[in-house]
């Protein structure tokens, strides 16, 4: 299993907008096959910080999300909601 932490500090004037646009994202991830979770988490103390915790079957599973419409939508349009780039960490959870 992967798993992916994408951090988000969003613009004050841009949260009901991230939020919007999340929402296809979040609803196309969790649909595809390879997908164990997607949800989005909100800092309690950090004002418009936001988390995405992802878990995958396999990095073949991320391969196919990369390459998905939602994903690439959601890319074209995030940019401008950002203070600074998204931080996204990746871990491999083995057994």
């Amino acid at each position: 299993m992967n798993i992916i932490h994408a951090h988000f500090k969003v613009k004050p004037e841009y949260r009901n907008m991230f939020l919007e646009h999340v929402k296809p994202l979040i609803e196309g991830s969790q649909a595809e096959e390879g997908n164990i979770s997607y949800r989005l988490f909100e800092d309690t103390e950090i004002h418009n910080t936001f988390i995405m915790v992802e878990e995958w079957k396999d990095q073949s599973a991320i391969d196919f999300h990369n390459q998905t419409t939602h994903f690439k939508q959601f890319g074209q349009v995030a940019g401008d909601f950002f203070l600074e780039p998204p931080e996204v960490v990746t871990y491999k959870v083995t057994n």
